[in-house]
């Protein structure tokens, strides 16, 4: 399976580097054999410490320029980064980031080869109209997205469900992991609180290949304890 973590907004570049160091001697001893993603925040950007594949949570479409507070291929080159979260919900909610916009940096990055992992989820108020307004709703957040290239993993993550403590159900899931993989050959991760007493009944769901996790990934014990029951 694929176990990704995003810290978001969390961990600093110290408490960053002890994780990575700590997941991956635990991996190394216990045989872990998933495929293990960590995206820090960027000031905690660091290189690669395989089995732990460490990715940016955003990057601008240059290499280097004028954008203020923004990172781009030249910082990210620096690491040897070349893995992105690429239209999670909260940039898009609440940074304003257009489906143009992602659309735009998904062609940019693409382009140069970098594993995507790809955020798609709906808000509430169309997952209560039913599943034919919540594969319309998904459909248009991948309108300009190449869903054939090799290197995507899309994750879908209901908005609803991010950090709130509320995990859609299994059958919730099954649904709608059945009707994106009628439209997509990518890999497909469900996040949206997963945490160690959900994750065997998550991962057992059909068409689920791996967990996209925030606030359960924060501490290594959690994250690694997940990787342990499935």
């Amino acid at each position: 399976m694929i176990f990704a973590a995003n810290f978001k907004m969390n961990h600093t570049r110290v408490s960053t580097w002890n994780y990575v160091h700590d997941l991956r001697d635990r991996m190394v001893e216990a045989g872990v054999e998933h495929e293990v993603y960590v995206f820090p925040p960027a000031s905690a950007l660091m290189g690669a410490h395989r089995p732990v594949v460490v990715g940016a949570q955003n990057a601008y479409p240059a290499m280097q320029g004028a954008f203020t507070g923004e990172i781009g291929m030249e910082q990210l080159d620096e690491f040897g980064i070349h893995t992105l979260l690429i239209g999670h919900s909260e940039r898009r909610m609440l940074l304003g980031e257009s489906q143009e916009k992602v659309a735009e940096k998904y062609a940019f990055f693409k382009a140069r080869n970098y594993e995507i992992i790809y955020c798609v989820g709906e808000p509430i108020e169309v997952r209560e109209q039913g599943d034919a307004a919540v594969e319309a709703y998904l459909l248009e957040e991948l309108e300009g997205i190449d869903i054939h290239y090799g290197r995507l993993i899309v994750a879908y993550e209901p908005i609803w469900a991010i950090g709130t403590g509320r995990t859609a159900t299994p059958e919730a899931i099954a649904s709608t992991h059945a009707m994106l993989r009628r439209h997509i050959e990518a890999p497909l991760l469900y996040g949206g609180s997963v945490n160690p007493a959900n994750i065997e009944e998550i991962a057992a769901v059909e068409n689920v290949d791996g967990v996209l996790v925030g606030g359960a990934s924060l501490e290594v014990d959690s994250f690694f304890e997940m990787m342990t029951k499935v």
